[in-house]
């Protein structure tokens, strides 16, 4: 079988360094994710090779290129305009840490290299002058019946490298597939090794679970094959966690967020651990009252802390951290927007990340009891808005201090219930606004 490549300039560049390096005796092959890609009918992101060449003499031959893995005769080669990363053909042997090979060997055999592969879709290669495809493992029979399977025995696999019970995971939910019987039973034996995993490599697989095709499958299949236990145990234990049926007819909180991520259509990655961890504060507060109806108290301030542990422990930047911690504390505020006063839902509706927290609560009412109120009005009022940036206050607590009051907490709540009022009326003049003040602080409107 033969493939069609592409005839862009980068793999034209590709078929000539492959080319180049044949001349010199030394045969090269595309690899990896790159054929998987091209067999699907899909243009490949990134062009990866295997050579017999010594990583030296890849330098030798391309002037500019540079060595980036020299213990795994890794190298960028650099040819014209386009880089492509490069290894020597290799056989990987005892693997200590559960990440990296102690006996690493060079080989001329692509077929002893394509048996380090993770996957079978993963293991093909192709010859980038010709076409030719190389299938050692039925990688296009997996593809076609859409099943992840690993590249000989699953359980050695994924004992050598954990973050590959993850990727088999991650691939199912890219492209919608199964995960092999044997796969799956071997995820499952192995689970509670991916506890060992860095925090980095974690939140980059999850994440990329989460914004790809079926994000609800990989959160499902997380749960069933028991890694969601060992990666993110406060998200597993909602599965424990009952809810009210009146609110919340399709049942645990669990099942409840599944269905988010089903009705998530490619979400950023901001929105999609919005949606993930914006119920993780249920399990703490889960409580009943005294007749019998499930209460959730303060779920949302518990869920914020939570998704701040969380997303810190996984290494997420601070402002990313702080974005989903405001959109889980808020995502309770829509309750109260149909009857919320104009300059109250003017203020809510200009809030830097309102698109987010609009969207998480589209999809918290389509997974659970259908009511749209709160949305379509916020819908309707950004459609009277010539614009949504609010004015600076006119009024601020050194008006206050001037005109007679001492510091305290009640400021907070003057100086907010001022600005709704300047909001919605449509102040610009401070005279205005301080004759408002010294009208509510005598009393007539307190």
């Amino acid at each position: 079988m033969r493939l069609t490549l592409p005839a862009t300039a980068e793999f034209t560049a590709l078929r000539n360094a492959a080319k180049k390096l044949f001349d010199a005796g030394f045969p090269t092959r595309l690899v990896g994710g790159a054929v998987r890609d091209l067999v699907l009918g899909k243009t490949p992101d990134d062009l990866d090779l295997v050579t017999t060449a010594p990583y030296l003499k890849v330098v030798e031959l391309f002037p500019g290129s540079r060595v980036v893995g020299q213990s795994f005769g890794v190298v960028l080669l650099k040819t014209g305009d386009f880089q492509f990363e490069t290894a020597t053909a290799r056989e990987e042997r005892t693997y200590l840490d559960g990440r990296h090979p102690e006996t690493v060997k060079t080989t001329t055999d692509f077929c002893v290299d394509s048996e380090r592969r993770d996957f079978t879709v993963n293991a093909m290669s192709c010859d980038p002058v010709t076409g030719e495809l190389f299938d050692y493992h039925n990688g296009i029979d997996d593809l076609r019946r859409g099943v992840i399977r690993t590249v000989g025995d699953p359980e050695r696999r994924f004992t050598e490298d954990y973050l590959r019970m993850l990727r088999a995971i991650r691939f199912a939910a890219r492209y919608g597939f199964e995960l092999a019987p044997d796969t799956f039973a071997a995820i499952a034996k192995n689970a509670a090794l991916a506890a060992q995993i860095a925090s980095e490599r974690v939140r980059d697989e999850l994440t990329q679970m989460l914004t790809s095709r079926f994000p609800d499958k990989a959160l499902s299949l997380l749960e069933k094959s028991r890694l969601l236990s060992f990666v993110l145990p406060e998200i597993a234990r909602l599965r424990q966690v009952g809810q009210p049926p009146q609110f919340h007819p399709e049942g645990d909180v669990l099942t409840h967020t599944i269905l988010m991520l089903r009705h998530m259509a490619l979400a950023s990655p901001l929105l999609a651990w919005s949606v993930l961890l914006h119920d993780v504060g249920k399990f703490a507060t889960f409580q009943r009252d005294e007749t019998g109806r499930i209460r959730f108290f303060g779920h949302e301030s518990e869920g914020a802390r939570l998704a701040v542990e969380i997303m810190t422990r996984l290494h997420f930047s601070r402002n990313e951290i702080k974005v989903v911690e405001t959109a889980i504390q808020n995502h309770m505020r829509f309750a109260s927007v149909e009857t919320m006063k104009e300059g109250k839902l003017r203020q809510l509706v200009a809030t830097e990340n309102f698109a987010l927290e609009l969207e998480l609560n589209r999809l918290d009412c389509l997974a659970s009891n259908h009511l749209f109120g709160a949305f379509v009005r916020c819908l309707d009022f950004l459609g009277t808005l010539p614009e949504v940036e609010l004015p600076p206050p006119l009024i601020t607590g050194r008006d206050l201090i001037a005109a007679g009051l001492t510091p305290s907490p009640r400021f907070r709540e003057l100086l907010d219930r001022l600005f709704d009022w300047q909001i919605a009326r449509k102040i610009s003049d401070r005279e205005t606004m301080l004759s408002k003040m010294k009208e509510w602080i005598g009393g007539s409107h307190g």
